[in-house]
């Protein structure tokens, strides 16, 4: 079966394209993104896995892709085998590596009686849904660099909604990608795997990140305003 209309894509300009799922819960309904470089294109979070993702994408034959997980919950990952370079972080490889539920929380997604609104792609029912395995093929921690030729991305390590979360940004525009350590709209800090205090952390950083535009792992993007706005309040509802 083709992909149909499983997808739904913005073009943002500047080459960078927003995909999500519309017929997946709201809950999981996750943002991947597709940036088209001008020696590598990077591809930000893989969705469910109930739709090709490589086959939606509008990329060159031959040319390099390097494909990164913001983390490893199953919203995200979903499509991450589909690629061969596969980078993300160092606290979360081995759970790529075997995709288990403990790590993805992909019990939590069976188990939601309006998962789905629409049979996917793949035909299979969300009880039947699992994730293939993904191993690494470049293990990422803070500050390092992924270069796609015109545009280079610093890796932010923020724990807190998973252990191995971590944000890219090109300190050149003030482009943010922050996965689900931050997005406009109700955080994840109480399921298994959450750190409240390292989320604290996370979001003290954010408060005084320098950028332009974010584009998290849920939701719409907004600024630098809203950034620090979203992470003080988070802060406060800790007591900070």
């Amino acid at each position: 079966m083709g992909n149909g209309n499983w997808f739904s894509k913005e073009a943002i300009g500047g080459g960078l394209t927003r995909l999500y799922e519309p017929h997946v819960h709201r809950f999981f309904r996750a943002n991947l993104f597709h940036v088209v470089g001008r020696d590598a294109d990077l591809v930000i979070d893989f969705g469910m896995g109930l739709g090709s993702l490589a086959g939606e994408l509008d990329i060159p034959s031959g040319k390099p892709v390097l494909a990164v997980a913001t983390h490893v919950h199953i919203d995200h990952v979903g499509s991450f085998y589909e690629f061969d370079s596969r980078l993300g972080h160092e606290a979360e490889a081995a759970a790529f590596a075997q995709m288990p539920d403990a790590a993805t929380l992909a019990a939590y997604f069976r188990s939601q009686p309006d998962a789905l609104a629409q049979v996917p792609p793949s035909g299979v029912t969300p009880q039947a849904h699992s994730i293939s395995p993904a191993p690494l093929t470049r293990i990422l921690a803070e500050n390092d660099i992924i270069d796609i030729g015109d545009t280079r991305y610093t890796v932010l390590h923020l724990p807190g909604h998973s252990p191995g979360s971590i944000g890219l940004l090109d300190e050149k525009t003030g482009t943010f990608f922050s996965g689900d350590a931050i997005y406009d709209g109700n955080l994840v800090d109480d399921l298994p795997g959450c750190d409240v205090e390292a989320y604290k952390a996370t979001m003290q950083r954010l408060s005084q990140l320098d950028v332009d535009a974010v584009h998290g792992g849920h939701g719409l993007r907004f600024g630098k305003a809203r950034l620090h706005e979203i992470a003080r309040t988070y802060l406060l509802s800790k007591g900070f």
